[in-house]
């Protein structure tokens, strides 16, 4: 860390400790399948000790909170292309570990431990990480050109994917064709099976969320599974969610009381309709949804996908 009050306090306030450590398993399986992504050293040593944070600057306000670090490589999923165009660009390879600026800009590291900014181009923060971090912290806190991105947010791939995506010979038995290809656009596949550590130890210290084995089997075929928003709202069929357990990270009173309310244990495992309803399962495999109060989403996980995938505009253009 560098020797940095604004920055420490910044980071501690996220859930960063000196010696934090996390696994980065999971992250790096997704981003693997989701565009060949392979972890160096470096990516992997950062991502230990700052991955699953989100600084919001310190004292919160507009400004800071719409400048949100996050430190979430999975924001970079079939970004593929962009990370080579920007690896060849900076001349080292860049591995995703986050995004600035409201997503509009990624941020990769080097193989030398290296912070860019990648967006349309690709722009060195500082010749170290602690430098980096302490540029970030600072541009957070106030209005810097660092934030104003020079092209418009693409829109994400789902969208593109959407067009492209096929579904398989087994459709109609667990679920809709148009259920199936909404999940293979979101990233699911038949068979698909991914580690779940990284959730579970970064839930485990923040939230003291003990995962339960549905959960568990359900984030394996499912984390990291979702349908991201996009303008207007009346293009959308669905209504955006996303299965990433880590969205309850610092919601762990409000994931008790909608268990209380429902009365069953709940653990996390995503969000919808823009992180108004968290998204909780129950040790027999049903689904709530809720914020300030709960409700049966489905008794099932099958069930409670297909709900999810029920489309809310039937004349929605995509």
């Amino acid at each position: 860390m560098a020797d940095s009050s604004q920055t420490d306090e910044v980071l501690r306030r996220a859930g960063w400790r000196p010696g934090r450590t996390v696994p980065t398993g999971t992250w790096e399986s997704v981003l693997c399948e989701r565009g060949s992504f392979v972890a160096h050293v470096a990516a992997r040593r950062f991502l230990s000790e700052f991955g699953g944070l989100v600084t919001y600057g310190w004292p919160a306000d507009s400004i800071t909170t719409s400048s949100a670090i996050r430190f979430d490589p999975l924001r970079a999923q079939w970004q593929d292309e962009l990370f080579a165009e920007a690896s060849r660009e900076a001349g080292a390879l860049l591995y995703p570990v986050g995004t600035a600026d409201e997503g509009a800009s990624f941020l990769g590291i080097t193989e030398d431990g290296v912070l860019h900014l990648v967006r349309d181009g690709v722009q060195l923060l500082a010749p170290t990480a602690d430098l980096a971090l302490a540029r970030l912290v600072e541009a957070q806190g106030a209005r810097s050109a660092l934030w104003t991105p020079a092209a418009p947010t693409a829109e994400p791939p789902f969208w593109r994917r959407l067009h492209t995506v096929e579904t398989g010979p087994d459709v109609g038995l667990r679920w809709s064709r148009e259920t199936d290809r909404v999940l293979r656009a979101g990233g699911w596949f038949p068979g698909r099976s991914v580690p779940t550590e990284t959730w579970e130890s970064i839930l485990l210290q923040t939230g003291e969320f003990e995962i339960h084995d549905a959960a568990r089997r359900f984030l394996t075929e499912f984390g990291a599974v979702g349908v991201p928003y996009r303008e207007p709202w009346d293009s959308m069929p669905w209504m955006e969610f996303s299965l990433d357990p880590l969205a309850a990270i610092w919601d762990a009173e409000i994931i008790d009381d909608l268990a209380e309310q429902a009365g069953v244990g709940l653990y996390p495992i995503g969000m919808r309709d823009r992180g108004n309803q968290h998204l909780a399962m129950a040790e027999d495999g049903s689904v709530y949804a809720g914020m300030d109060s709960v409700r049966l989403l489905a008794p099932t996980p099958d069930e409670a996908l297909r709900k999810l995938t029920s489309r809310v505009q039937p004349t929605a253009s995509y």
